[in-house]
């Protein structure tokens, strides 16, 4: 028997493999979910990370108040994490599920909650308003309700998106503002998405970003208006083509202030009427004012305007304003009509250059120029403190 049994055993070896216990069923994946299930007060600033091991991920579902969380699977799906930071006193739930190879998958189910904010940020202000459509030109502002330090967690958090992609940086002109230029002017008749991720980004402890804002905009028709100054003349382009010719008068450079600035404006808002005052300078003083002008479209902060005046006299002969572009009623009322915010204006012809802080002169700045003051470019500039 002993010897039957060897020969079975050697039959065995021969044709199996092996002579023994089978191989043990594959062992199913383990799930890793951070912050880990049941916590009470995780910190707002992280991110949900799920990792499979031994295993891929083939599904992970987050939820906080009915609404999906975002998140990005790795190449090689055995990690996800979300896109943004956590809100604020919230309960997240996680539904993960991992496959192994050729065993059973693992469903990992649980939730944790947040810790609340002491004190919150978010945004005071927007520009362009929700729906707005605007010209080529136009920034994206973001006014802060408190000042922001550190800027690149804030700016890490704002997401611009357009179908297909547009170039463009921010740049911090205050402690509480933050602008959004393209690198080339905004393509005509394109949708842009506006989101700042500011729920769970951490100013200093205890302070947080309480909720995400979204909103959005239409760029429109391409208009672009070029004066000279030297001339007395304005062309108003619209998509390529010449729409309007305009006889016009500028400032009459007696003074700095009466000289009007060459570079690229943007048209910021408009009035019918403005009313306009001489600055500095009191009822009764040389060279007061205090008049109301029709059809004004404004294209600084130092009181520059595309208006209606009547004296055509002066419009394609003489520059005599204070400093504004004025136009025959009739054409200065048409462009009124048809600006909107954000088109460009480029004025030459005149010894006062803009200066790229006035208005909205931030086409002014060359492009490395104006994406060096990027929180993200100036951060990423920054050599390495760690070890080589």
């Amino acid at each position: 028997m002993l010897r039957r049994a060897a020969t079975i055993c050697l039959a065995a070896l021969l044709t199996l493999g092996g002579c023994g216990t089978p191989d043990p069923p594959p062992r199913p994946p383990v799930v890793h979910v951070f912050p880990p299930f049941d916590t009470k007060r995780a910190l707002p600033e992280q991110r949900i990370v799920v990792r499979a091991q031994s295993g891929t991920l083939s599904q992970v579902l987050a939820y906080t108040s009915g609404a999906s969380v975002p998140g990005t699977l790795d190449a090689t799906r055995t990690a996800w994490r979300s896109d943004w930071t956590l809100k604020p006193g919230a309960e997240y739930t996680i539904t993960a599920t991992a496959k192994g190879s050729g065993g059973p998958a693992t469903v990992a189910m649980g939730r944790f909650r947040t810790r609340p904010a002491e004190r919150t940020f978010g945004l005071a202000a927007i520009a362009p308003l929700p729906g707005e459509t605007v010209g080529v030109g136009m920034p994206i502002i973001l006014d802060f309700d408190t000042p922001v330090h550190p800027k690149a967690a804030v700016e890490r958090a704002l997401e611009v998106r357009t179908t297909p992609p547009v170039e463009g940086a921010w740049r911090w002109t205050s402690d509480t503002r933050a602008v959004y230029r393209t690198r080339r002017f905004w393509p005509a008749r394109r949708k842009v998405t506006v989101t700042a991720h500011l729920a769970g980004v951490r100013l200093a402890p205890g302070v947080y970003g309480a909720a995400d804002q979204t909103f959005g905009f239409t760029v429109g028709r391409e208009q672009i208006s070029e004066v000279d100054a030297a001339t007395h003349r304005m062309a108003v382009r619209r998509d390529g083509r010449t729409v309007q010719h305009m006889a016009i008068s500028a400032g009459t450079a007696s003074t700095r202030e009466y000289t009007t600035t060459s570079g690229i404006h943007l048209t910021m808002d408009k009035g019918d009427p403005v009313r306009m005052i001489s600055p500095g300078r009191s009822k009764g003083d040389p060279g007061f004012y205090d008049v109301m002008i029709d059809h004004a479209v404004r294209i600084s902060d130092s009181g520059e305007y595309v208006h209606a005046k009547d004296n055509v006299w002066a419009q394609g002969r003489a520059n005599v304003s204070h400093g504004c572009i004025n136009a025959r009623p009739d054409q200065a009322a048409w462009f009124y009509a048809h600006s909107l915010r954000g088109d460009p204006v480029t004025i030459t012809g005149t010894t006062r250059e803009l200066a790229w802080q006035n208005g909205w002169g931030y086409w002014q700045l060359p492009w490395g120029e104006w994406r060096s003051e990027s929180a993200l470019f100036s951060e990423a500039s920054k050599p390495s403190q760690g070890l080589p």
